[in-house]
Parts: structure tokens; C-alpha cells; sequence
């Protein structure tokens, strides 16, 4: 079983995130670092499941959406990971992310979207 490789959408491109994940040792890239900024959200769903990463975003309604019409088609994707908001403070997004990681493989997030409240609240 494989751990969780993230792919942090643009929304999600906040330095001290990024850095404090890296130092976490979790194995991410975001859309800067792979040349797909300005991607509408269905391509980068796509790159994603090419790559076999779960993306991680604050945009809830478009990757809803995205989610279910890839469930009612039987198409597939490697994961979804949504803020709900954002004023979630990088430590909370930090705990949350390495709960679900702790707790969730790669192959288990196989058309999965989740929210990242559910591991931020855990104790």
C-alpha cells in the first residue's frame, strides 16, 4: 500500500503551508512547480489522476461537482481533499493532512473526496 502524494491546486499555494508540509516530509507539488497554473479544475483533476495524486483545495463547490459527475460517468480519480474554509491555520491544515495520511493509503482515496475538517476536529 502506497502513501498519499498531494497535488496542491492553486488556491492552496500559501508558503508557510507548503513549507511546513515539506518539512513534515509530505511528498507534494503544486500546480507552480509543474507549469499548470491558470488550469481550469477539470484538467487539473485529470494531471492529478495521471500523476497519482490526491489534489487538495479550497474550492469545495467545483471539485463537488467534478466528484460526481466522475461517479455517475464511472470514471475515476485519485482523491479529493477539500478545505471546507480558510481560515484554517496552517498548524490545523497541517494535523489535519497528516491524520488523513496516517489514517488513509493512496489506493483508499481511489475516487475519495473528503474533507479536511474531519481531521483537523480529531483528537
Amino acid at each position: 500500500m502506497s502513501e498519499i502524494r498531494l497535488y496542491m491546486d492553486e488556491d492552496t499555494l500559501r508558503g508557510a503551508l507548503l513549507q511546513a508540509l515539506r518539512n513534515a516530509g509530505v511528498d507534494l507539488v503544486t500546480t507552480a512547480d509543474v507549469n499548470n497554473l491558470g488550469q481550469i479544475d477539470s484538467e487539473q483533476l485529470i494531471w492529478a489522476t495521471l500523476q497519482q495524486r490526491v489534489i487538495y483545495t479550497f474550492n469545495g463547490r467545483d471539485f463537488c461537482r467534478l466528484h460526481k459527475t466522475y461517479m455517475e460517468e464511472n470514471r475515476v480519480h485519485a482523491g479529493i481533499i477539500i478545505a471546507e474554509r480558510q481560515s484554517y491555520s496552517v498548524g490545523e491544515q497541517l494535523r489535519g493532512i497528516q491524520r488523513l495520511i496516517a489514517t488513509k493509503t493512496a489506493e483508499k482515496m481511489i475516487n475519495q473526496l473528503l474533507f479536511i475538517g474531519a481531521y483537523v476536529r480529531e483528537e
